[in-house]
């Protein structure tokens, strides 16, 4: 498992996670032992953002974001530079003047004369009354400045412990300052307060002053455009003689109206009168109209005379807008011409005739009514077109009038909303600031020291830093230390793997003849013991076995004599080859009398000596191949009759990164292993001789992992 593999690492590294914490916990004891206790005065400012009480004037309810909104802007108020450099003047001049300063003079404080002491206070007076603060470009300032700094009185040192927050959902502000000095800390707290609350103070005030100054000029020149609107309103109706537009036009509409019911009663009367006439007419024959002409003749004179007069005095009626006075002018000369009528009458009585007399009298009638209506139609048309003709020039006024009364309305809106913000701006301007101090510092207690606590926090931190950087590398290591990462990785079995031993130099005979091992080198012989129980299950009466690897310095050279010695143990004879010619590391090591270029070429024979259980045959090296000494078919030839000698012939081979070198051996072994190096990454260069060691899979046999830190601790019991 993987965490089992990140356990092993930890205790590999366990004196280290021991000592890490153990050195920054006794370094960060001998840093806070001679820490001073720390203090902490709080003090709490009301602010009457969401308290119903303070709000008079304003009625709506406040939204959350605008509260926090308003809450954070205090907040970064009470923290700016313009307040705390008020506070830092104001401790300066304290430890200035004052026989019981709140902290130690620094060096640079002490540094300052009589003089400049009293220059100090001076500027740091004038400053805090004037609001000011330090220009460093200014070298006397510049100075100053450092002086605030060396005592840890400047904004920022302040910042450091100074703590600002709203409590919970509260109308309340808390202010909390810590410091090694309890009458440090109350001063602090109330002269940020108090600092806060003149500054908060002055620029409301004067916003709703300069509020206040322009709105009244805004509402001036708004109440003078207002009045403008209204006069020239006034003027353009009196040059036109319009007063009352809406009156005036409500009084046409009516006489029109009235106008167009006469004419309509007016032309039914000229049709009804003249139909009468018709229907009269009819009913006389010649011989009756020349009886009723011949006896009337004189009346009907004096009826047409007064028809004409009627007739005047109607026009004179209608063309006086129906005055009163010609009303009954016409009424005399109706009752005139009906009298006349009757007369008429009355005077031929007796006539046999009468009957037809009386429709004669009736057609006179309609005939005089008629000749009425007719010449009353055309003064009521006259009328009718004078009265549209002064309606029509009523509607460019009403244009113009209702621009001006648009204007005027839209004007009055504006001053009126004006109005109203005016009055409340100079309402809030007249009211006090809700913002004061509602609980004022006193000097802080003491608190509990943190000492222990940074020193515990040390030995954690430090030993969770070790973990964290050791599981880091444990994160990005890529490479292969295990059996079975190699196995995952390469998709081939591992026959083995062999520990790595701390000895320079390996004495073979003696690790094998001794009893009296250590603990490293026993596990080495328990798995060489293993690895060579694999070889000869795997090598099934084969003889000749193959080393090599997939790069130089893996470790091929220990393995191979490794195994001829394990063989040796086990009474076999093993002839051990080096057939490495770029490095012969065997040849180095073993110093041999015997030389694989001599047998090949039939120098010396097979059985030189070989005397003991091991027999080793080095080579001279140089840029050569096998198959550059002897063509393949006698190499093959020769390597067969060295199987009737030895039981197992183990060869030593160069790298497979060498090109065909390690190839050519390749195809004169019965078997063959190659060796990797643990702690080594496989990379994109090697997959190409990965893939050839599968491809020869009837002869590979598989991996023998080298140098291993990480064993497994039941491989280490004998």
């Amino acid at each position: 498992m993987e965490f089992g593999k990140f356990f092993r690492l930890l205790l590999k590294h366990k004196y280290t996670l021991i000592a890490v914490p153990v050195i920054a916990v006794v370094i960060t004891y001998f840093l806070v032992r001679n820490l001073a206790d720390v203090y902490t005065s709080t003090s709490q400012l009301a602010t009457g953002i969401v308290d119903p009480t303070q709000q008079v004037l304003n009625t709506e309810a406040p939204q959350e974001s605008k509260i926090s909104q308003e809450f954070s802007n205090l907040v970064q108020i009470l923290r700016s530079t313009k307040i705390l450099d008020q506070v830092s003047y104001q401790l300066m001049l304290h430890d200035l003047t004052s026989e019981k300063p709140f902290r130690k003079p620094s060096a640079l404080l002490n540094e300052l004369n009589a003089d400049a002491r009293k220059h100090a206070v001076e500027v740091y007076t004038r400053l805090y009354n004037n609001r000011q603060e330090l220009m460093l470009f200014d070298k006397d300032q510049n100075g100053l400045d450092r002086v605030l700094q060396s005592m840890k009185y400047d904004d920022q040192s302040l910042l450091k412990t100074l703590t600002i927050y709203r409590l919970e959902n509260s109308d309340f502000i808390n202010v909390q300052f810590d410091a090694e000095n309890p009458e440090l800390t109350a001063f602090v707290v109330n002269n940020v307060c108090k600092e806060f609350i003149n500054y908060y103070t002055f620029i409301v005030k004067e916003n709703q002053r300069k509020a206040a100054t322009f709105l009244g000029k805004l509402l001036q020149n708004k109440q003078d455009s207002l009045h403008a609107l209204n006069d020239s309103l006034k003027q353009y109706k009196i040059k036109n003689r319009v007063f009352s537009l809406t009156e005036q036009a409500r009084s046409l509409y009516g006489q029109l109206a009235d106008y167009e019911t006469r004419r309509q009663e007016n032309e039914k009367d000229v049709v009804s009168s003249r139909a009468a006439i018709r229907r009269i007419d009819q009913s006389f024959d010649p011989a009756d109209r020349q009886y009723i002409e011949s006896s009337m003749t004189r009346v009907n004179s004096q009826i047409t005379e007064l028809d004409k007069q009627l007739n005047a005095a109607n026009n004179a009626y209608i063309e006086s807008n129906f005055d009163p006075e010609y009303k009954g002018r016409v009424d005399s000369l109706t009752n005139v011409i009906s009298s006349k009528i009757r007369q008429s009458s009355d005077k031929y009585i007796l006539n046999p005739l009468s009957a037809k007399q009386e429709l004669v009298n009736t057609k006179q009638t309609l005939q005089t009514a008629n000749v009425v209506a007719k010449n009353s139609r055309s003064s009521i048309d006259k009328e009718l077109g004078r009265l549209n003709r002064r309606f029509d020039n009523l509607v460019p006024h009403e244009a113009v009038i209702g621009a001006y009364e648009k204007a005027i309305n839209i004007a009055q809106e504006e001053y009126l909303t004006l109005l109203a913000r005016y009055n409340q701006v100079s309402m809030e301007a007249s009211m006090s600031v809700t913002l004061k101090q509602v609980v004022a510092a006193m000097p802080g207690e003491v608190q509990p020291s943190k000492k222990m606590l940074l020193v515990i926090l040390a030995g954690v931190g430090s030993f969770g830093v070790c973990v964290v950087v050791l599981f880091a590398l444990f994160f990005i290591d890529n490479t292969v230390k295990t059996s079975k990462e190699l196995a995952n990785r390469t998709k081939i079995s591992v026959l083995g793997y062999l520990n790595l031993l701390d000895n320079k130099v390996i004495d073979f005979k003696k690790l094998w003849d001794s009893n009296d091992t250590d603990g490293n080198t026993r596990t080495f012989k328990n798995l060489l013991r293993s690895l060579r129980y694999e070889i000869d299950t795997e090598m099934r009466g084969d003889k000749i076995l193959l080393v090599n690897s997939l790069k130089a310095n893996e470790g091929k050279t220990v393995v191979a004599i490794s195994m001829a010695y394990s063989q040796a143990v086990i009474n076999k004879r093993v002839l051990l080859i080096d057939g490495n010619f770029e490095d012969s590391g065997i040849t180095r090591m073993t110093k041999p009398a015997n030389y694989l270029e001599d047998y090949l070429t039939g120098k010396t024979t097979g059985t030189d000596n070989n005397t003991g259980m091991i027999t080793v045959w080095g080579n001279r090296g140089g840029d050569i191949s096998l198959f550059e000494i002897r063509p393949e078919h006698e190499v093959k030839e020769k390597l067969e009759s060295l199987k009737q000698i030895y039981d197992l012939i183990i060869i030593e081979t160069s790298a497979l990164n060498t090109l065909n070198r390690s190839k050519e051996w390749v195809g004169v072994a019965d078997k063959m292993i190659a060796v990797f190096q643990s702690g080594q990454n496989l990379t994109e260069a090697q997959a190409p001789n990965i893939q050839y060691l599968k491809s020869v899979k009837n002869k590979f046999m598989g991996w023998v992992l080298n140098k291993v830190t990480d064993v497994n601790p039941s491989d280490k019991k004998a």
